[in-house]
């Protein structure tokens, strides 16, 4: 009886020192006592903005990279389908790009029919511009968010999760169109202006993490026009409903909503439209219809007639302005969710997450200010932002998907809220979206400190 005592025993204090060595409490310390937040702060003040020209004339090209791929991949978006392979192609997938540039800057605001664009391949582009002429092309990225597109894109054990089983070829493919696509959108330059319209549609939106009628949303389409002296427009939009309209037993490729959304502008008033994702984090689409593709051409429809209608806020730019930056960003160390008390070390996120740099992306483009977010960025902190950039006789526009990823970023009342996106998905502490929240309000100050806007 002994014996079985002592290795029960022994089985406990192991099972307890894994324990241990696996698991850790979270830390609530507020984010203005943290090392992270000191750094983000003497970084900013230190960066310098150096001042852009007014007064020289902006060119505009497009071009897209068809990235359907020849054979059947893992798609990505969706847990449980367990990496499945697409069964059919229902509309093909792209990449986009418009580039806008003057004598001084060239900014490619390049976007992927993609869940994210995933770490890997945002460091593969790097790789392979490096040495080439595109190497001083500043790209803004963003993607559609599409959970019914290519996977096999990202070489992690998470990432073999949310996109099936690895494939490098798949990362080749995405990369070398993403360079194709720049390169091509170079040939077709032609002088622009440029205005801002803002459209308000409460109608395809809701907060899927209230989990009841209301909540707070972010209903504004943010698009900047591009107006070229010869030719159509072209539209670069935004818009904060997740691109889930199409749920995991569709085994179709498609760009969801956001494909519906580009195809109705380029048929009507625009030469070439561009969809970014924006604030998606809480927000979801209003899905109505008789099926899945169905509730796809209305959502998609009804956002793209919004876009058309009457605008319910436009500006002219004042001026032809153009820059771009990049910033790292400092956070807490990463320690995955497990209850409301307890998550997981920092090295097991390492394990199965991966490491990436994680930064923030900005564009100025006259007076509307992109920012690219490393996550989910909340709809429900889009309020507040969008009213101090007002302040400040700017245009914002928030984007999410940037080519790091650190999961969801919430509203910070929602953090002791049991749901996938403030559990699962929440890997890097408390006070995040406060925190993000003054990130972006610096970044602000800023743009406008070095600018007479």
């Amino acid at each position: 009886m002994k014996k079985v005592f002592k290795i029960l025993l022994a089985v406990v204090l192991v099972i307890t020192g894994i324990l241990l060595a696996m698991v850790t409490t979270i830390d609530r310390t507020p984010y203005q006592e943290m090392d992270y937040y000191a750094e983000w702060k003497s970084q900013v003040k230190q960066f310098n903005l150096t001042d852009a020209s007014q007064e020289q004339q902006l060119m505009v090209g497009f071009a897209k990279s068809n990235i359907t791929p020849p054979y059947p991949t893992p798609m990505a978006g969706y847990g449980n389908r367990r990496g499945k392979p697409f069964e059919a192609v229902h509309d093909s997938i792209y990449v986009r790009t418009i580039i806008v540039a003057n004598n001084n800057d060239t900014i490619a605001l390049t976007s992927a029919d993609l869940l994210i664009i995933p770490p890997s391949i945002y460091a593969l582009v790097n790789k392979k511009i490096a040495n080439s002429q595109l190497q001083k092309t500043k790209i803004y990225y963003g993607a559609t968010h599409s959970h019914n597109s290519v996977g096999a894109w990202y070489d992690t054990l998470v990432g073999k999760l949310f996109a099936g089983t690895y494939n490098p070829e798949i990362e080749e493919i995405i990369s070398d169109a993403i360079i194709t696509s720049i390169v091509n959108a170079k040939k077709n330059f032609v002088q622009t202006t440029i205005s801002y319209e803002m459209d308000t549609d409460t109608v395809d939106i809701k907060n899927r993490l209230i989990g009841i009628e209301g909540g707070t949303i972010d209903p504004q389409i943010r698009s900047i026009i591009f107006n070229r002296i010869e030719g159509k427009p072209l539209i670069f939009t935004t818009y904060a409903a997740h691109s889930t309209v199409l749920d995991s037993k569709t085994l179709q490729l498609s760009r969801d909503y956001a494909g519906r959304v580009i195809d109705s502008l380029e048929t009507s008033k625009f030469e070439f439209g561009l969809f970014m994702a924006g604030a998606v984090g809480s927000m979801g689409p209003q899905q109505r219809g008789i099926d899945d593709f169905d509730e796809v051409n209305n959502q998609g429809g009804s956002v793209a007639n919004e876009i058309l209608s009457v605008n319910e806020y436009e500006s002219q730019n004042s001026n032809q302005l153009i820059r771009s930056f990049k910033l790292k960003l400092p956070l807490r160390e990463p320690t995955p969710r497990l209850t409301q008390t307890f998550s997981l070390r920092t090295w097991v996120f390492y394990r199965f997450f991966g490491k990436s740099d994680v930064f923030v992306n900005v564009a100025q483009i006259g007076n509307n200010l992109l920012v690219g977010m490393p996550c989910d960025f909340s709809g429900e902190l889009m309020k507040p932002l969008t009213a101090y950039a007002r302040s400040k006789n700017l245009n914002l526009i928030v984007t999410s998907f940037n080519g790091g990823y650190i999961g969801y970023v919430t509203d910070d009342k929602h953090f002791y809220k049991d749901t996938y996106e403030t559990i699962t998905m929440s890997w890097y502490g408390p006070q995040n979206g406060t925190y993000l929240s003054e990130v972006i309000k610096d970044l602000i100050d800023k743009v406008t400190d070095s600018s007479s806007l």
